[in-house]
């Protein structure tokens, strides 16, 4: 029988609440058994950006990485976030240690190909070095992925973190039997946008194709659940999605995903 692991993705907004920030690394650190956290950091890219008077540059919602875009992204993803989610969790007595995927090869990606547009230094997952995360495991390390993979030829790149956590769920399906939590700002995935309480419980493949035909799911949220069900069609066991809430072994206001 496998054993569990649990790979939970933060988002840029629950990184920016401060509050909402040590909460949810607190039930992190309670979290059971093997256990991986993968987060962003772009809002805080964007203000380090400002500062320094570098403008970034969006399309779509995915954000264009030139050189100057991709030095700061290092900076504040590898950098400060990391660091600082690796302190607050030593402090909570999970062994944390802070990952990008050029640490032990454990994420090669490319250059994402130029089509409609040209995001620059983005990087789209080619493998995940499942061998040297499971030796970290092993070792009693908890692994913290920040947003950037790298070519193997000396190049790092930007990736969306959501994506990330989906090629690590899938990698790691192998060894464990494996849940992917996508944390964010809401409760769950929502019938209706302007009610917090309208939390779809369960979605499985047809629900998922009836939401997106009356547009229920639709803008940011399309990304995400593209991302969720790559995981599952990829022996992913579980995916969820909602607020920090849900790491809480009794709490079950959240969306679960299944095939």
């Amino acid at each position: 029988m496998k054993q569990k692991l649990s790979i939970v993705k933060i988002g840029g907004n629950v990184i920016e609440d401060a509050q909402g920030f040590e909460h949810v690394l607190g039930l992190f650190s309670k979290m059971d058994g093997n256990k991986i956290l993968v987060h962003g950091g772009g809002k805080k890219a964007t203000e380090l950006g400002n500062k320094l008077g570098i403008e970034s540059q969006m399309v779509n919602g995915r954000r264009i990485t030139d050189p100057e875009t991709l030095d700061i992204a290092v900076m504040v993803y590898g950098g400060l976030v990391s660091k600082k989610i690796v302190a607050k969790l030593q402090a909570l007595g999970t062994d944390a240690i802070g990952m990008s995927g050029a640490d032990a090869n454990t994420i090669r990606a490319h250059k994402r190909p130029i089509k409609k547009v040209d995001f620059g230094l983005v990087g789209d997952v080619d493998t995940v070095n499942s061998y040297a995360i499971l030796k970290l495991l092993q070792a009693g390390f908890t692994p913290i992925f920040c947003a950037l993979t790298h070519d193997g030829r000396g190049q790092l790149l930007n990736t969306n973190a959501d994506t990330i956590a989906a090629e690590l769920a899938i990698a790691m399906s192998d060894q464990f039997e494996t849940t992917l939590y996508y944390c964010f700002e809401k409760k769950g995935v929502l019938q209706d946008v302007d009610d917090e309480n309208s939390v779809i419980h369960h979605i499985d493949s047809k629900t998922y194709d009836e939401l997106l035909a009356y547009g229920i799911i639709s803008d940011g949220m399309l990304p995400k659940m593209h991302n969720c069900f790559y995981a599952l069609r990829n022996h992913v066991a579980k995916v969820c999605v909602g607020n920090s809430e849900m790491l809480e072994a009794n709490n079950s206001e959240y969306t679960t995903l299944t095939l």
